[in-house]
């Protein structure tokens, strides 16, 4: 069985770069964000400085767009808030199966966003404009939902894959040097 779980291991780095561009544009919103609100703070209180209408619209659709994105990128590294209290007292085994049912619940979740969020996009969205700016559609408003439902398919999917190998591959020992470093930690 290792054997298959090495063959699928080779796309990891298509995972490691899906994640990497998903960061970036993450980054770049959150950039556009600031310039954006600087913008329009230096247009209420500089006076030769128009306040432009459109940047509170520009403003809340960045903010979506890097909401659902981050909660993607959170569910690769295994970052959403879950509850752990009782697992210190459950079998590492059932904790592992219990781990596989919450991501195939989260996978369902994904198709969901996906589906019904280009559903959205392309039925409400494509209907109206933003009000500050007529010529651009309120698709890009709605399109966040499924842009993220994608990446967070890909994603759990990984973690699906990841969850099913640690029922059939152990972990390898550390080695004593890994350890070693480990002991300041837990201080």
């Amino acid at each position: 069985m290792p054997a298959v779980f090495k063959k699928i291991d080779k796309i990891k780095p298509v995972y490691d770069a899906v994640y990497n561009v998903v960061a970036v544009i993450c980054k770049i919103l959150l950039i556009a964000d600031i310039l954006v609100v600087a913008f329009q703070v230096a247009g209420r209180y500089i006076p030769f400085i128009k306040d432009p209408s459109w940047t509170e619209q520009v403003v809340l659709t960045l903010m979506s767009y890097m909401a659902v994105l981050s909660a993607a990128l959170a569910i690769r590294r295994g970052a959403h808030i879950r509850m752990t209290a009782f697992d210190r007292y459950l079998p590492k085994k059932l904790l592992k199966v219990l781990d596989i049912i919450a991501d195939f619940a989260v996978l369902i979740l994904a198709v969901i966003m996906i589906v019904q969020g280009w559903k959205y996009a392309k039925q409400i969205g494509s209907r109206g404009v933003y009000e500050s700016m007529p010529w651009l559609s309120r698709f890009w408003m709605y399109f966040p939902v499924a842009l993220a439902g994608g990446a967070m398919l890909i994603f759990e999917i990984e973690a699906v894959y990841n969850h099913i190998k640690s029922l059939f591959v152990k972990e390898e020992e550390k080695k004593p040097e890994e350890n070693s470093g480990e002991k300041g930690e837990n201080k």
